[in-house]
Order: structure tokens, then C-alpha cells, then sequence
């Protein structure tokens, strides 16, 4: 493989990815400003105008912050390759380290400070989104302190979880030969079955509090409709949302019999009994139908494929070349050859996004007839427009970004295919 090819191949990449993610961005931004002093009539009697230029406000503000961050993360990701920022930190760590405390300790310095360093890089971003978008429309509720203290959980959580698995996986490309993906890629999904064994008990309370759902009309009422949808789960669980943001939500999570429903608690503040029986009767409808299954397969072959095209690529000298990194003569290329990968793939696989998306939607057109089928439609419709008043949605997104980027299918799409509720 030429290094030349390697190059041309991910500039151009680069440069169409973010051609178009630009493209697609002001598509929307446009959209959306022209249509934000109009109610979509489907809409008249249930939203107010007022509700309609706040979720168009706030869609144009993410839309202008999105702008800059594209950019920004295309210039540091260009900064990392083609500029030798990654070759640099190699040399660095390399030098220091090999020597002294052999390869294993230099390959995993590398993947630390290369995590650290882009962590630190995307903290001004991440800060102004929190405290000046976010706040702004009124869904922070996040301190200052608890912003900088999930900052360190997070780390320190990624530290435990992630050196561990670094490591099994660095020894693994070692020491197993040609085939180092295939046992990589059985040790990686091991890793993510314990996971979501472990995340519900062990590694989300370290960030919110799970109290058991006290309202115990309500608690009957779900469990009557899990009961009749023949699901089971160890419990239901009420998540201080409200803690960090005002945006509601209601997820699954765990795996086998360690599964939890946990509902935020704004979620339980806005919506009505029948109201929050319909949106879980819509999580319900993705488990009926094996759509989170279908999804966590689809990963598990795509991390597979990428697993064996990297076990080829970490191989030929002009992948590190053309990527702007001299390969070690005389230390593991090991870590070396998984940041580069995970730097260059980005690009490539935006492109296939728009396939992802197109049957997220339609996973959710799915269950959304489950649960009108498992519970009252019109309570959906309501609860999906009280969710997307509170969380400033917009009602009018353009057509193309809609197909490249949305994971659920747009307000208008979804509700027409919901029976119509009482204003």
C-alpha cells in the first residue's frame, strides 16, 4: 500500500464529509429560519407560536455552534494525522517510556494522553454548550461544580473500564498472530455484555440517584401493561434528571434479568398516567419487534469488519505513512495502529449515516404502532408533542438533513401516523 494512496484517499474523505456535513448544516439552519413565524397547520390548535420560534431558536443556535464544531473537530482531526500531532506525541512517549518500562506500559501511556489530550481539547466546546446554549433556552440546571465533578467521574471511570480493556487487547494483538482481530473482537464484545450487566448497578450511580418509582397507581399500571407485552424487569427506577438538564426521558437498561426501567423525573412531572403508559409501551414495541437486538448485532459485525480490515491495514507501512506517523522500528506499532484507525474511519463511515438513520426511523414508525396497539394512541401523540414542546424540537427540519441525520422520524411523519389527540 502506498502512502500516497492513503493520503489522497482520507484528505479527500475529509473534505467531503465535511463538504457536505456544512452543506447539510445550513440546509437546515436556512429551513428552519424560514419557517419560524409559521405553525405548521397540523399543528395549530396544540402548539403556540411562541413554542414554535423557541424550538426554532434553539434549533438555529445548536445549528451555528454545530457549525464551529465541525470545523474545529475537522482541523484538530487533521492536526492529529496529516500535521504530525500523533507522531509527535509517539516520538515523546515512545522515548521516555519503552526504555525504561517496556512496550505495554508505552502503548497504554499513548492511548491515556492521546484521550486526555482530546478530552481537554473538547472541554471549551462542551462548557459553552452547557452554560451558554443550553442555559440560555433554559435546560441547564448543571453547577459549575457538578459539571467539573462528572468531568472527573467520567475520567476516572474511563481509567478503571478502559486501561484494563486496553490492555487485554494490546497483549491480545501481541501475542495471538495473524488472526489477533478475531480474538480482539470475542474480548471486545465480552467486555460490552458485562457492561450492560454492570452499568444500571455499578457505574450509573456514580452520576444520578435511582429511587423506586414511589407512585404505586402508576407502578401498577406499568407493570399491568409489561405483564401483557410479556416483558420483566428487576425494576422501576425514578432518575434525578432534573439534577443536570430539563430535557425529559425514559430508557431500558441492563441485560437478561438484570434489565431496569428507569423514567427521569421530569418525564414524571409532565406527562400524565396514560401519557407515560404509552411511552413505555413504545420502548416495549423495540424490544417486541428485537430492534435493540438487531442493533447490537449490526454493531457487533461492523466493529467485526473493522476489526479485521484494521488487522490487515496495521500491517502495511504506508497506512502509518499516509497518515502522517513514522511506524516504530523498534517498539510495538500496536496503539499506534488502533488511533489511526479510529482517526480515519470517521470520515469514511459518515457517508454511510443516512442508511443507519433510515431504519432507526423506521424502527421507530414500529414501535410506535406496538405501543398504539399495547396502549392508548392518542395518549402517544399527546405525550410526543408535550416532548417535543418541552425539549424545543423543531417542527420544521429540512427534508435532506432529516434523511441524512435523523434517528426518529420527524414530529409531523410520526404524529400523522398517530390517532389524532383532543386539543
Amino acid at each position: 500500500m502506498q502512502a500516497s494512496t492513503v493520503t489522497l484517499a482520507f484528505a479527500a474523505a475529509l473534505l467531503a464529509s465535511l463538504a457536505v456535513k456544512l452543506w447539510l448544516a445550513t440546509r437546515q439552519m436556512r429551513h428552519v429560519a424560514r419557517h419560524r413565524d409559521d405553525v405548521p397547520a397540523a399543528f395549530a390548535g396544540t402548539v403556540t407560536p411562541e413554542a414554535h420560534r423557541r424550538a426554532a431558536d434553539y434549533t438555529l443556535a445548536k445549528g451555528r455552534f454545530g457549525l464551529l464544531g465541525t470545523a474545529f473537530g475537522s482541523m484538530v482531526l487533521l492536526g492529529w494525522t496529516l500535521l504530525g500531532g500523533l507522531d509527535a506525541l509517539n516520538l515523546l512517549l515512545r522515548d521516555a517510556i519503552a526504555p525504561r518500562w517496556g512496550g505495554l506500559a508505552y502503548q497504554l501511556a499513548l492511548l491515556a494522553a492521546f484521550a486526555a489530550i482530546g478530552g481537554l481539547v473538547e472541554l471549551p466546546l462542551d462548557w459553552y454548550s452547557t452554560f451558554r446554549i443550553e442555559q440560555r433556552f433554559g435546560f441547564n440546571r448543571m453547577t459549575l461544580r457538578l459539571w467539573l465533578a462528572d468531568l472527573l467521574k467520567g475520567a476516572a471511570v474511563g481509567a478503571v473500564v478502559g486501561l484494563p480493556l486496553a490492555a487485554l487487547v494490546l497483549w491480545i494483538m501481541g501475542a495471538t498472530g495473524g488472526l489477533w482481530w478475531l480474538w480482539a473482537w470475542g474480548a471486545w464484545v465480552a467486555f460490552n455484555l458485562a457492561l450492560l450487566v454492570l452499568y444500571p448497578t455499578v457505574i450509573a450511580p456514580l452520576f444520578n440517584k435511582f429511587e423506586p418509582l414511589p407512585d404505586e397507581a402508576l407502578k401498577a399500571r406499568v407493570q399491568a401493561l409489561m405483564q401483557r407485552c410479556g416483558f420483566a424487569a428487576k425494576g422501576l427506577f425514578v432518575m434525578d434528571g432534573s439534577r443536570r438538564s430539563a430535557h425529559a426521558n425514559a430508557y431500558f437498561t441492563g441485560l437478561g434479568a438484570a434489565k431496569r426501567v428507569v423514567f427521569f423525573d421530569t418525564l414524571l412531572s409532565r406527562l400524565s398516567p396514560g401519557e407515560v403508559e404509552a411511552v413505555l409501551a413504545h420502548e416495549l414495541g423495540h424490544f417486541k419487534h428485537r430492534h435493540v437486538l438487531q442493533r447490537m448485532l449490526g454493531i457487533f459485525g461492523f466493529s467485526l469488519a473493522g476489526l479485521a480490515l484494521l488487522g490487515w491495514l496495521s500491517g502495511q507501512t504506508g497506512f502509518y505513512a499516509g497518515l502522517g506517523v513514522a511506524p516504530n522500528l523498534a517498539a510495538p506499532n500496536d496503539a499506534l495502529a488502533l488511533l489511526l484507525f479510529m482517526l480515519a474511519l470517521p470520515p469514511f463511515a459518515f457517508f454511510v449515516s443516512p442508511l443507519t438513520a433510515f431504519f432507526s426511523r423506521r424502527h421507530e414508525f414500529q414501535a410506535d404502532a406496538y405501543a398504539c396497539a399495547q396502549a392508548d394512541g392518542r395518549d402517544l401523540a399527546r405525550a410526543l408533542l408535550k416532548l417535543h414542546e418541552d425539549n424545543a424540537a423543531t417542527l420544521t427540519p429540512d427534508p435532506l438533513y432529516v434523511r441524512f441525520y435523523y434517528s426518529h422520524p420527524p414530529a409531523s411523519e410520526r404524529l400523522a401516523a398517530l390517532p389524532r389527540p383532543a386539543p
